[in-house]
């Protein structure tokens, strides 16, 4: 619980207009969220101003508003608290009002392009297997230990993400390990965070439609490295990158603390070796000073899931947890929801859904299909409306370069026309496709029950894009669409007429 007065004084140029000794006990710019002592954030927005809601949250027991406004109108008793601006304000009063719950904690930060969520949910195993307690804030949910959290954004707002820190930090966590995006450093949402340990995945093209040049891009990741690097109130700090990425070099260029490096072509302080990838598993063997030579069998598959293991692998030896549990705790990881995920129905081929939404995920994907495919590859995917639109085509070459047949169709079409994003789509698959089989089908459903109906015994069948997601954006509203579900009742179907 905090004073206006109190958090005033954290704010250069804020005012205090009404009861400056009004205790506020939680934040909110959610007036759904509001409860008895909040003070509710008014945010402008796009297509809905905060500032609307203000009788909502006034109802709810908000007792004072925050705003950049002069002339905010609310009822008899209710304070004002006026900031210059907003954005900047919150970066310092979320971490100030939850008492900078990071401190509290060790705090392992994940970005790159790909691989964030699979390394955060292995980092997370391998921790909870040495006896920590730990939460996880993710692309796919917020975890406390086993309890789940709907998520929305990768990297939440800082006000959600304080709050979130906070009740992990209150529930007894030891460990934080959260997915970091370059939306959230660039704006900063992380402000009052003291990371532990950064991990560096790869960076490949996305979210240009945001940052508008790949440096940009970079420059917003590498941000992470100049925050690990910072002094703070912990000690034994750590950056770790991926050496065969080149973009590893400016992460490590802006951590000016200890390195630790991972690797399968360079020499890095982590190898792996004698990998060996099929359609259930991988083999393989790491390699490194602490460790010895470790021989590992995975329940998880392809040679991005090998970089992956040995991301996390690197930031538990940052954390000094033992190779015998690490071993233990990788050999029993069975996968993320939505990763190169295998759906079995029955069907006498396998399908594989993935979340990969930029052109190397794809390329990743359709790579170590081919190595676990007998015949054909059948590549269903899409690419999504409102973001990088210049992927849209390199997605669509490699699909038609990689595959054998080719099925484009919709994935979270937003706001803009499904057959506007085919089309740029389409540029890309037209260029590469040569003779191979290719259709263009918008309804997403459609286009699954025609690769299970197209499908034979040795053919494999690759779900791009939505991984995990269950719903789909299409201009004013979302529906409910899970790609797994969509699988298995195409193979049903299938299964179906075939025993008629």
């Amino acid at each position: 619980m905090k004073t206006l007065k109190q958090l005033a004084s954290l704010v250069s140029g804020a005012e205090i207009l009404g009861n400056a000794d009004e205790a506020i006990t939680a934040l909110a710019h959610d007036s759904r969220k509001v409860q008895e002592g909040t003070l509710f954030i008014c945010i402008p927005g796009v297509h809905v101003d905060g500032h609307s809601f203000i009788p909502q949250a006034v109802a709810s027991g908000a007792r004072a508003i925050l705003t950049t406004r002069s002339d905010v109108a609310v009822p008899d008793g209710i304070s004002v608290l006026r900031v210059p601006k907003l954005d900047a304000a919150l970066q310092i009063l979320a971490p100030a009002f939850y008492d900078y719950p990071a401190r509290s904690m060790r705090v392992i930060g994940i970005t790159g392009t790909n691989g964030k969520t699979t390394t955060s949910y292995i980092t997370r195993a391998i921790l909870r297997k040495a006896g920590y307690k730990v939460g996880l804030i993710g692309t796919i949910q917020i975890l406390i230990e086993e309890e789940k959290h709907e998520i929305h954004n990768t990297t939440p707002d800082v006000v959600e993400l304080q709050s979130t820190i906070a009740e992990m930090r209150d529930r007894g966590m030891d460990y934080v390990v959260m997915e970091v995006s370059s939306h959230a450093l660039a704006e900063n949402r992380v402000a009052g965070i003291e990371f532990d340990t950064a991990v560096f995945t790869n960076l490949t093209q996305d979210h240009l439609d945001y940052h508008k040049t790949f440096e940009n891009y970079r420059l917003a990741k590498a941000r992470l490295f100049d925050l690990v690097a910072r002094k703070g109130r912990k000690d034994g700090k750590t950056a770790i990158a991926n050496l065969d990425d080149p973009s590893s070099r400016v992460m490590l260029a802006h951590a000016d603390c200890p390195h630790l490096t991972y690797a399968v072509e360079e020499d890095g302080d982590l190898i792996a070796k004698n990998i060996h990838v099929h359609e259930d598993g991988s083999e393989f063997t790491l390699v490194h000073k602490d460790l010895g030579t470790m021989t590992l069998s995975m329940h998880i598959t392809g040679l991005f899931n090998v970089y992956n293991v040995m991301a996390a692998t690197c930031a538990a030896l940052a954390e000094h947890v033992a190779p015998k549990t690490i071993h233990a705790a990788l050999e029993a990881f069975h996968g993320v929801p939505g990763r190169f995920e295998l759906v079995r129905a029955g069907q006498k081929f396998p399908v594989i859904v993935d979340y990969a939404h930029t052109p190397d995920g794809v390329e990743n994907v359709l790579h170590t299909a081919r190595k676990i495919t007998k015949k054909r590859i059948i590549a269903v995917f899409g690419c999504g409306g409102d973001r990088d639109r210049t992927k849209r085509p390199i997605m669509g070459r490699l699909a038609a370069k990689l595959a054998d047949v080719v099925l484009a169709t919709s994935d979270n079409p937003r706001t803009e026309d499904p057959e506007a994003i085919l089309r740029e789509v389409e540029a890309g698959v037209l260029a590469s496709i040569g003779k191979k089989p290719y259709e263009k089908i918008v309804d997403r459903k459609h286009a699954i029950f025609r690769a299970i109906e197209l499908a034979e015994p040795g053919d494999v069948v690759v779900i791009l894009g939505k991984g995990h997601e269950n719903y789909q954006i299409l201009k004013d509203r979302t529906i409910h669409f899970d790609d797994k579900e969509a699988a298995r009742e195409a193979i049903a179907a299938r299964l179906g007429k075939e025993g008629a």
